[in-house]
């Protein structure tokens, strides 16, 4: 049975430093994605970030980071599944392709869980710093208030 792993990508018309930026800095990412964070994503730290829509924090444990181009960490991606993340960052004449992938898990009911509602999570954060770093815009802002009840 093949295994599931998330792939998805998104161009984004900023540089790639600028785009980097918005990810590493937990102030920046504050602005479309996270509520806050303990720290700025550096190799071998281990980072708290808070999400608005939920009462628990999750922790990463970054990996690998090459400025301006690649981060690589670890998180609970599915409950009690230590998963991979990598983002990727492309040059495209100056604006920025960002690549993500994510996993993997087995291909059965848990999986396919998590496989629905991570990537709906990456699209949420691939639009999410699109929408701040292209227009200024927070999409998350109010988007999941209802989680809370």
């Amino acid at each position: 049975m093949k295994q599931l792993e998330i792939e998805t990508a998104l161009q984004i018309l900023k540089p790639k430093k600028e785009v980097f930026e918005a990810i590493a800095d937990p102030d920046k990412m504050s602005n479309y994605f996270i509520e806050r964070g303990s720290g700025r994503i550096e190799e071998g730290k281990e980072i708290e970030w808070k999400f608005p829509e939920f009462d628990e924090s999750f922790f990463i444990k970054v990996l690998e980071v090459r400025p301006g181009e690649y981060i690589a960490y670890e998180w609970e991606g599915a409950k009690g599944r230590m998963l991979k993340v990598e983002i990727n960052l492309e040059d495209l004449s100056g604006n920025t392709l960002v690549k993500i992938k994510e996993g993997t898990m087995e291909n059965d009911e848990e999986g396919i869980k998590w496989y629905g509602m991570n990537t709906g999570g990456w699209a949420n954060f691939l639009a999410s710093l699109k929408a701040y770093l292209e227009y200024g815009i927070n999409l998350r802002k109010g988007a999941f208030d209802f989680m809370k009840k």
